[in-house]
């Protein structure tokens, strides 16, 4: 296993959505100046390193993953003095920021694709990817992410140009190397600002099959995922420009399996530090909660840290559900769930990433018509099933499970108006849980989720052979158990989860117990023979 150490493989990753997380000057829109405002918190919570979403410049098509100048903040959220100001005190508190690097498109608002899209013959024509028609159509099949065709007609060059999400967010063209140039440029411009790292959206996408030649499906992802361009772009981003830095990279990946992945995360390659994997986050997408299949999923992922690689580990972001609604119980047994979830989080291989308000087990908002969502994707696919003549009945509640506005709700401060997230009017709704699902309330209860997650980060500080251990799942073919082992030359830990809302008896899984102690549980008053609901133990003994 690799156990070169790194300060990113100690740390504990804490992303947050800017827009949701806090706002200070009650415009109803989260800010720079907000975050600031919570650092304390999160340096109580045990946090080494904030992910920031999108913050550059943006008509927010797509909430700011549509840019249209790298080199600025979105005016909703602040200033570059706000910035700065930010950036400073997280490292006064001994803690590091990354932000999102959206390279794989722009917005169709960046001055880039303005230029671009006049004519064929100008310094940006070729920063994006232009087709002419074929038979008055577009020129393959390929289905945007977000609904629809993936290429848009403009009129002024009479060419359609590709985009694999909305038709705002152009995908440049990587074949370019002015566009190659230019985006290392920016990179380095933010590095040598001193910040720690990227989260690199989409990166697998970057690179597209020569000829643009149909898929076999349209939404199929084999012409442009994972093609071997991309290692090759990354490795060059890595050695001209990332290198020069102590910083830390983690790509997300859609649809990559371990075999890729390893490529992008072998230290010997010099590709990326991590990336984020979907095939557990996925599972409710092709097979429920089958837990066997989570299971030999972490197995099988594992094998990459073996070889040389580093693994992610994350349950929720601003792409997915509220993990407890997803996969565990979101009502009695809303706290019992998301302490097992934090269990795996901090004791799984891999750095672990909290997204916010995971950490005091927000959940699913359930808004009750399309008219409460923001987000494009829900919003397309909507009338995307409407123009297909469903009935609204037949669709719209299983559309509200799969939302992205499930993880974009406001942070749940406390139990004042809004959640005290905002004394203005917000953005976007406020789950109406808040009055009992809050930092405030969870931070006053010794039993919380929160203080669970606190005591897990502390006791992952201080146990730093625990991140270098090899894994091994002990139950493979259990349902409803999941007990795996973690093995260094120092300490075995061996970790216990209840998956179910019924009671487990341990006997009858002849899992014996006695000569280990008992480090950290979400009961108080558990039960040596029996587990009870999602319950999480976390057992130490000597090696």
């Amino acid at each position: 296993m690799n156990k070169n150490r790194k300060w990113w493989k100690e740390a504990v990753v804490y992303q947050i959505y800017p827009r949701s997380f806090k706002d200070s000057n009650n415009d109803g829109i989260g800010d720079l100046n907000g975050i600031t405002e919570k650092l304390d918190y999160l340096k109580n919570l045990g946090i080494d390193v904030i992910w920031l979403s999108p913050i550059y410049q943006s008509p927010n098509d797509d909430n700011g993953y549509d840019i249209s100048n790298y080199y600025s903040i979105m005016e909703e959220f602040g200033t570059m003095d706000d910035f700065n100001n930010l950036l400073e005190k997280i490292h006064k508190k001994n803690m590091k920021l990354i932000m999102d690097l959206v390279i794989n498109h722009t917005s169709d608002e960046h001055p880039w694709f303005k230029e671009s899209s006049k004519s064929k013959n100008n310094k940006y024509s070729d920063y994006y990817i232009w087709r002419d028609p074929v038979d008055g159509e577009p020129p393959n099949n390929w289905e945007s992410r977000f609904s629809g065709s993936a290429w848009t007609y403009c009129e002024s060059r009479g060419q359609y140009y590709l985009h694999l999400f909305s038709k705002k967010q152009p995908d440049l063209n990587w074949k370019n190397e002015k566009v190659k140039t230019d985006i290392f440029k920016m990179v380095d411009w933010w590095l040598n600002k001193g910040i720690d790292g990227f989260r690199m959206d989409v990166i697998n996408f970057i690179a597209k099959e020569q000829g643009l030649p149909d898929s076999k499906r349209p939404d199929s992802p084999e012409k442009w995922s994972s093609l071997p361009k991309s290692h090759k772009i990354l490795n060059e981003l890595k050695n001209e420009v990332i290198s020069k830095y102590d910083v830390m990279t983690v790509g997300e990946t859609p649809f990559v399996t371990p075999e890729d992945g390893h490529k992008y995360v072998n230290e010997n390659r010099n590709e990326l530090d991590m990336i984020f994997h979907f095939e557990h986050v996925n599972l409710d997408n092709y097979d429920g909660k089958n837990f066997l299949k989570f299971k030999d999923i972490q197995s099988k992922w594992y094998k990459v840290q073996e070889q040389g690689g580093w693994l992610s580990q994350y349950f929720a972001n601003h792409d997915q559900p509220r993990p407890i609604s997803k996969f565990f119980n979101d009502e009695e047994y809303r706290e019992e769930s998301a302490q097992l979830i934090a269990m795996m989080l901090l004791t799984l291989p891999g750095t672990p990433y909290i997204y916010q308000g995971e950490e005091i087990g927000m959940i699913n908002v359930g808004f009750n018509s399309i008219e409460e969502y923001n987000d494009i994707r829900t919003i397309n696919k909507y009338y995307d099933m409407l123009n297909k003549n469903l009935a609204e009945e037949d669709f719209f509640d299983k559309l509200k499970e799969k939302s992205r506005d499930n993880a974009r709700t406001p942070m749940q401060w406390s139990d004042q108006t809004h959640a005290g997230f905002t004394n203005g009017e917000p953005w976007l709704k406020v789950n109406s849980n808040y009055k009992i699902i809050n930092v405030k309330r969870s931070i006053n209860n010794p039993n919380s989720v929160c203080n669970f997650y606190k005591e897990l980060i502390y006791f992952r500080k201080n146990n730093k052979d625990l991140i270098y251990s090899d894994y091994k799942d002990l139950l493979k073919k259990d349902k409803e158990v999941y007990y795996f082992k973690r093995s260094s030359n120092k300490n075995v830990y061996y970790i216990i989860l209840n998956f179910t809302g019924n009671l487990i008896d341990l006997r009858k899984k002849k899992i014996k117990l006695d000569l280990n102690k008992l480090e950290l549980c979400n009961y108080n008053n558990y039960d040596c023979k029996k587990l009870q609901p999602y319950e999480a133990r976390l057992y130490i003994s000597k090696t």
